[in-house]
């Protein structure tokens, strides 16, 4: 029994997503890591691209903690007393001291009652929205929210769901006024950070909209945010959005530990009652490994920084840089989603010339990200680009310098 006919198939969506120029392509493989030197950050070399050493600006490790070398050395250490691997899913295992303490630290860092970690923050929505909803719950979402909402949803097929426009509140609350007398619970879901786009959801505004409304449901209206872009990256302390907007509401919490901490995995922050339940119920923590030990460890290590003076330092280094890249593009015409947080989207709105710009800046040692429909919409075509605490202001001159040459040769 063979393939030939499936593969055929199978080719000829291939060849149409290249046709379209949406197709992801090949990946890049990173072979080496050149560490920071003199007014340089750190640079990575390329598979098949020999000694040509290229700068990043396409990285989600926002704080640059993933080269730390307090980070490495904490994940360093705990492997070699527990081993690289956790062996099983914690209800079959028992769970690791690592991982405990990781879960009290996130807790502790967000002021929430209890915290659960997850093998990532993708399977974390997942696992968490299905749990929580219920036949008689309505979802409400906000429209540009990330791919892992909206397979969540699907995947969890409430009573009914609601999508309101980006970030708009009136709109929000008509959807949360729509499904009075309809079912026993409202989960207002969205992303804290909009990880195409950079801007940040008004969480002050859901959190009081969700108050005004809550004694309308026998089983109230639940809030959930996935900070997995603000957490590390904005606010003051870094606690997201959260902080950011100063909201006071936000009952179930999803960040990442990939991103700003700079290591791997996913978690929950909320009320003790509920992790308890998710304990029970969520099938992407029952049946999946969490997280390694040395991981947990490496995480822990994060935590301590962000949450200390050199931590602060280094989110005002990140700030500074950002918005010394945002007057460049101001500077050369570039249109641009201005914000507070470190993802700068330029705006290129055509398909082909965002592939252009973005090999004309690989050919010079630059990699970034081209975002084509569907991942963005039609006609929002852009070049995502990710400022981090290891870049340096000959870094961010170097891509505006590049970014001028190609402008100048177009």
């Amino acid at each position: 029994m063979g393939l030939d006919r499936l593969n055929n198939v199978l080719a000829n969506e291939i060849n149409e997503l290249v046709s379209k120029g949406t197709a992801k392509g090949k990946e890049d493989i990173i072979v080496g890591v050149k560490k920071p030197e003199g007014e340089k950050g750190p640079r990575y070399f390329l598979k098949g691209k020999g000694e040509m050493e290229f700068l990043r600006m396409n990285s989600n490790s926002y704080l640059g903690l993933s080269l730390e070398e307090d980070v490495i050395k904490a994940e360093e250490e705990a492997s070699r007393e527990f081993g690289v691997g956790p062996g099983a899913v914690r209800f079959i295992n028992g769970t690791f001291k690592a991982h405990r303490d990781l879960e009290k630290k996130l807790a502790e860092f967000h002021n929430r009652e209890d915290a659960m970690i997850y093998s990532a923050a993708y399977a974390t929505m997942i696992g968490v929205f299905a749990a929580l909803t219920s036949k008689e719950t309505i979802i409400i979402s906000d429209e540009l929210n990330h791919n892992c909402i909206i397979n969540a949803i699907r995947l969890s097929r409430p009573k009914d769901k609601k999508i309101y426009k980006h970030n708009d509140m009136e709109g929000l609350e008509e959807k949360i006024k729509e499904s009075i007398g309809k079912c026993q619970r409202v989960l207002i879901v969205t992303d804290g950070i909009f990880s195409m786009r950079g801007d940040n959801a008004p969480l002050d505004v859901v959190s009081e909209l969700s108050k005004k409304y809550d004694a309308q449901f026998p089983e109230n209206i639940m809030v959930m945010v996935d900070d997995s872009h603000g957490i590390g990256a904005i606010g003051e302390t870094g606690r997201g959005v959260e902080e950011y907007t100063n909201a006071d509401g936000v009952d179930v919490l999803i960040g990442t530990l990939g991103k700003a901490f700079g290591v791997n995995g996913g978690y929950v922050v909320s009320s003790e009652a509920v992790t308890r339940f998710l304990r029970e119920k969520a099938v992407t923590y029952i049946y999946s490994n969490p997280i390694t030990i040395g991981e947990s460890a490496a995480c822990l290590k994060a935590i301590e920084i962000l949450d200390s003076e050199k931590g602060r330092e280094r989110l005002k280094h990140v700030s500074k840089l950002t918005k010394k890249f945002e007057d460049g593009l101001t500077e050369l015409g570039f249109e641009f989603i201005k914000s507070d947080h470190p993802i700068v989207p330029l705006m290129v709105r055509d398909t082909e010339k965002t592939t252009e710009i973005v090999n004309y800046l690989k050919e010079n040692g630059v990699l970034s990200t081209g975002l084509n429909f569907p991942v963005v919409p039609r006609g929002d075509q852009e070049i995502r680009f990710q400022i981090n605490g290891n870049h340096t202001a000959y870094d961010i001159d170097r891509v505006l310098e590049l970014l001028k040459e190609y402008k100048e040769s177009h």
